[in-house]
């Protein structure tokens, strides 16, 4: 017997690269690696701005 087709099936359109990505980015498998990265790049960000003068004010005797 010849293998059956189905036909007028409705077919789902491949996920572009951005929608692909954000997905990625949010899904809870990925949340602490993303947390992770946020953190280190506010903190690099704090870091090398004229606030960091501050932690100097407090860690000097």
């Amino acid at each position: 017997m010849p293998p059956k087709y189905v036909t007028g099936g409705r077919r789902l359109a491949p996920k572009g690269y951005f929608r692909s990505t954000y997905d990625t980015l949010t899904s809870s498998e990925n949340a602490a690696v993303v947390k992770s990265v946020a953190a280190f790049g506010v903190a690099v960000t704090f870091l090398s701005s004229n606030w960091a003068e501050w932690i100097l004010v407090f860690a000097s005797p």
